[in-house]
Formats: structure tokens, C-alpha cells, sequence
């Protein structure tokens, strides 16, 4: 299949393929703000290149990606998610700590024409945050596509530093996505010979910033890629924040790698370059084998593509153009900024290991494991005890690299390979990458939100991983301090899941029986009843979406859940 692609070489750019593109102005999407906000996904089209459109999902007035949403911590928020998508979908706030009945996983699901409307208060530091589609074996196609935006948090304590915060001027959302596009123009939601890189959904963008101190919020928004990012000539900036917030003074370095999901804030001093040009980069060269975007591994005969142009080179991502100072321009980095303190190892309740692996050391596809299971919405595979912190051991045996991404909470890392992790890293994350052959151990602690029947995930943020089922999930309770086992006792078959016309439940054993409660996601009952060996129940008339359906038997209650379809 014909893929457009350019290739970049030692900053200039050289057309090698179906289109050559002209430098267009980076698109800065609009904001919304407040504490009540509606966003409406929707179909559209792009012209991003020559040819047929490219179907996109926009949200609100955007063709392409979606406005950027402005929150303030402690403020009560409602939102309002309406799908016109044509599809089923979900909105996931990644990165906020909220309720999981409000986080927007695979059961908060979003049927064409239907709205969802959560409403919290909101915990977060001021950081950079992002919304993106969660819906289960579709969200690199939906997310790719452009159902996502940026959300800023800011606090009071961000907001007295003197730090660049006025948006699109001294203040610049960057979401960089890498994808591939078939001959059609149209996104290939897998995109492992990705080759065109949108800034903002700009193809080959340039900007203006002024000659003075910038703030630039970097998303890897991309389905697979790690971007290597720095500077034309190795240019010096100051990294302030890493996922979940600011860190406590700014690190000046040459270089910040993040993988699908991952953001960073930085500031860049282009005092005195009015009139000159520097480029934001990926360098590439200097990424390892194994980690998507750094020097092609070989493959076995018979293995799909995934030499990408780009990998492992260095390439341009963004022109900009330095311009005139603004008015009251920011001129020095300020030299400390917020109070940080990670939790101490010595305070973890429980000890968990994931161990990532795949069907054999040759496989660079998929499908990936977490301790050898894929997702099963029906398996819980941690119950959580509310205030627990807990030191969790991430061990990639796989040939690629895993960003792994836990919802509910944010973490910090204490160690990879038993080191200490590099300057950059030590703030608090969402996403953390493992190469192969590394152990990383990281530390968080749920808190505030317990549910024992809506649960929250942990997955691979590369989005064709986690469709093919590199997730897990848990919940949070009141179970009491430590480790709790999961009974994977099963009395009671439920089958068909997903269901449209019939349920039915069998009892596994002879004597045995079952109370059955079955209840919407929100709480809404729509079936009790007995089983005592086999009942069937038709579900034809149910409305499409996730219910619990509670089993109470004489060694106890479970619950699963159902997906009506």
C-alpha cells in the first residue's frame, strides 16, 4: 500500500516520496474554560495533503483535534461529552485524578447520538493534562484520528511564579502526533511505517515566539512513536514539569524523551535571536533499538512493516521564527518552583510485579502481555485498598519498549535497573517507558476515590498494544491495608458477553445456586432473580452499554461485567 513520507536529513528537509509540503502556519487550538463545558466529537475532513480529504474527527468547530480545555484546582467541573461519531466511544481524562465512574475507561461508554456528562472537582497540580478516546479495541483509530485535545490545570501556587502563561503568545500547546496514511490519504490506525508528523494537526508548521523567555507544553499524542526531543544545535532549555505537575526548580539539559502519552513543559530562552530561526527537533539517531522511533530492528521473514523513514534519524518537528518581545516579556528563568515530595519507599503497604512479555522474543507486533494475560473485562486483577502505597515492578522481556500508564493516580520513579532514574524523571508521572530488558520500580498511593465495582486501568499507552489487549485493571476499596488476592473462583458461567438478544447463566457445579442482581453502570436495576442450574434472560430490549451483574452463592458474591450490544 502507498504511504506518504518524507525524509529529513541533518535539519533540511529533502522530498523523497508523493508529495513535497509547503511550510504551514501552526494551528493553535481554541480554549475552553470555566466549570461547565460541552464538547461535541464529530466526523469531518482534512486537506492535509494533495488528493482525496482525510477523514478526521473534530471537536466543537475543529476539523481536526479539539479545543483546549482551562481548569482551575478545586473548582467543580461539569462536562459534557456529546458523540455525533457515527461509532460508540469514551473520553478519558488522562492524567486526572478522579472518581472512576468519571475517568472515562472502556465502561463509560458514549453510544452515537448519546451524551455523557461527568462531573468532579478537580484535584490536579497545574500541569499539562490531555482527553482522548478510551473505547476498547478502537482507541488508536479514534484517538489518531483527532478525538483529542489538551487540558492546563492551573493552581495558586503555579500562579504566583513568575512563569510565560499567556496562551498562544509566550505560552504554546505542542501536540506532536507521527502517523501513517494509506494512498487514500487516510490514517492507518496501527501507523508502524509512520511518516508524516503533525504539530497541532499542522503538516511542516512554523511559528512565531518572541525573543524573550517562552513556556512550551509538549504531548506525544502519537499511536506508537518515542520522540527524542531538543533543539537545533543542541540549544539549552529548562525543563519544569513532567506529567502531573511542576517540579520543584527547573533542570537545564539538551534533551527530553517522551513516549505515546507522555507531556513535558519547558521554557526556552530566545532572548536576543529576534530574526532568527531554531528548530524543535526529535534526535532519534540517539534512540536505542527496540524503542519505536529509534534505528529499525531487523525483521523475521514474513513480519509486517515497520521501517519507518524516520527511524532512528534526526528530523525538524517545528520551525520557529522568533519574532519581537511582547510587552512585560519574561526575561530569566526563575530559579525554584514548587514543593515536591515523592513518597518514601519505606512507606509502601504492598508489592505488586508486572511482568510484560509476548509469545516469543522474535515478536514485535503483538500481541503483548501483562504477566502473561490479556484484558479481560470480566477480570479483576487487583483490589486496591484505599491510602495503600505501593511499590509497583514493571519488567519488559519483550523486544519493544512499553509506555505504561496507570490511571487514578500519579507515580514517581524510584529506580531503573536498581539506578537512580535520570534528573528529568524525578517529578510525578502517569507514563513511564521500559525498555526491553529493564526493570523499573515505581511508587503512588490511591487515594480519595474507593469503588468496588467500576474499575480503574493500567495499559501500554502504544494504542495498538492496548486494542490488542496489553491492559489490566483494578479497584479501589475498602479492603484494608496490603495485598489483596483476587478469588478467580467461577460458580457461574455468563455467556454470551457481549450479548444482544439472550443471556445465559449456568451453574458450574450440581447443588449449587445463584442470586442474580443486574444493574446499569450508574446504578439503575433492571433484573433480580434465582438460578438454581440454568436461566436464560432476554436482554433484546436493554439498552446498549456496560452493566454489573452481582452473583451472591454460598461461598460469596462476585461481580462481573456484561456488555450489551
Amino acid at each position: 500500500m502507498a504511504v506518504h513520507w518524507k525524509r529529513i536529513l541533518g535539519g533540511v528537509a529533502m522530498a523523497c516520496a508523493a508529495h513535497c509540503s509547503a511550510q504551514h502556519a501552526l494551528s493553535i487550538p481554541d480554549t475552553l474554560s470555566g466549570t461547565a463545558i460541552s464538547l461535541t466529537v464529530h466526523t469531518d475532513s482534512v486537506a492535509f495533503f494533495a488528493g482525496p480529504l482525510t477523514p478526521t474527527f473534530g471537536i466543537n468547530s475543529q476539523k481536526y483535534l479539539g479545543p483546549t480545555l482551562l481548569l482551575n484546582k478545586g473548582d467543580s467541573v461539569a462536562l459534557t461529552v456529546n458523540n455525533h461519531m457515527g461509532d460508540t466511544t469514551t473520553m478519558h481524562w488522562h492524567g486526572l485524578h478522579v472518581a472512576p465512574r468519571n475517568d472515562g475507561g472502556p465502561y463509560s461508554m458514549i453510544m452515537d447520538g448519546e451524551s455523557w456528562t461527568p462531573k468532579f472537582v478537580v484535584r490536579n497540580r497545574a500541569s499539562t493534562y490531555w482527553y482522548h478516546p478510551h473505547m476498547m479495541m478502537k482507541t488508536a483509530e479514534q484517538a489518531i484520528k483527532g478525538a483529542a485535545g489538551l487540558i492546563i490545570i492551573r493552581d495558586a501556587e503555579e500562579a504566583a511564579l513568575p512563569l510565560p502563561r499567556r496562551y498562544g503568545l509566550d505560552d504554546f500547546p505542542i501536540i506532536v502526533q507521527s502517523v501513517e496514511l494509506d494512498s487514500q490519504n487516510r490514517f492507518m490506525p496501527k501507523g508502524m511505517v509512520d511518516s508524516v508528523v503533525l504539530v497541532n494537526g499542522t503538516d511542516s508548521p512554523y511559528v512565531t515566539m518572541p525573543a524573550q523567555v517562552v513556556r512550551m507544553r509538549l504531548l506525544n499524542a502519537s499511536g506508537e512513536r518515542t520522540f527524542n526531543f531538543g533543539f537545533t544545535a543542541n540549544h539549552t532549555f529548562n525543563l519544569i514539569g513532567n506529567d502531573n505537575g511542576l517540579l520543584p526548580a527547573p533542570i537545564a539539559t539538551t534533551r527530553i524523551r517522551l513516549s505515546p502519552g507522555e507531556r513535558a513543559e519547558l521554557l526556552l530562552n530566545l532572548g536576543g535571536m529576534e530574526g532568527q530561526t531554531i528548530y524543535l527537533m526529535s534526535y532519534a539517531s540517539e534512540l536505542p533499538m527496540g524503542i519505536q522511533g529509534g534505528p529499525t530492528m531487523p525483521m523475521p521473514p514474513g513480519s509486517p512493516l515497520m521501517n519507518s523513514p524516520l527511524n532512528g534519524l534526526d528530523f525538524n518537528i517545528l520551525q520557529i521564527n522568533v519574532g519581537g518581545p511582547t510587552a512585560a516579556p519574561l526575561t530569566t528563568v526563575p530559579a525554584t518552583l514548587v514543593t515536591d515530595t515523592p513518597y518514601a519507599a519505606s512507606s509502601a503497604n504492598a508489592t505488586r510485579t508486572i511482568h510484560m512479555t509476548a509469545d516469543s522474543m522474535m515478536v514485535m507486533d503483538g500481541p503483548f502481555y501483562f504477566n502473561r494475560n490479556l484484558f479481560d473485562m470480566n477480570r479483576i486483577d487487583y483490589r486496591i485498598p484505599l491510602n495503600n502505597v505501593e511499590i509497583w515492578t514493571l519488567m519488559d522481556s519483550t523486544m519493544v519498549a512499553h509506555p505504561f500508564h496507570i490511571h487514578d493516580c500519579h507515580f514517581y520513579i524510584l529506580d531503573r535497573n536498581g539506578n537512580p532514574p535520570d534528573t528529568v524523571e524525578r517529578g510525578r508521572k502517569d507514563v513511564v517507558l521500559i525498555q526491553p530488558g529493564e526493570t523499573v520500580r515505581i511508587i503512588m498511593k490511591f487515594e480519595d476515590f474507593a469503588d468496588t465495582t467500576t474499575p480503574y486501568m493500567y495499559h501500554c499507552h502504544i494504542l495498538m498494544h492496548e486494542d490488542d489487549g496489553m491492559m489490566g485493571q483494578f479497584l479501589v476499596g475498602d479492603y484494608g491495608q496490603g495485598v489483596q488476592t483476587v478469588n478467580r473462583t467461577d460458580e457461574v458461567a455468563l455467556f454470551p458477553n457481549p450479548a444482544n438478544r439472550q443471556l445465559n447463566l449456568k451453574l458450574n457445579r450440581p447443588g449449587a445456586w445463584a442470586d442474580v442482581q443486574i444493574a446499569t453502570i450508574i446504578g439503575g436495576s433492571v433484573y433480580s432473580g434465582h438460578v438454581d442450574g440454568a436461566t436464560a434472560i432476554n436482554v433484546s430490549q436493554w439498552p446498549r452499554g456496560v452493566y454489573m451483574v452481582t452473583l451472591t452463592t454460598a461461598t460469596g458474591s462476585t461481580v462481573k461485567r456484561l456488555l450489551i450490544d
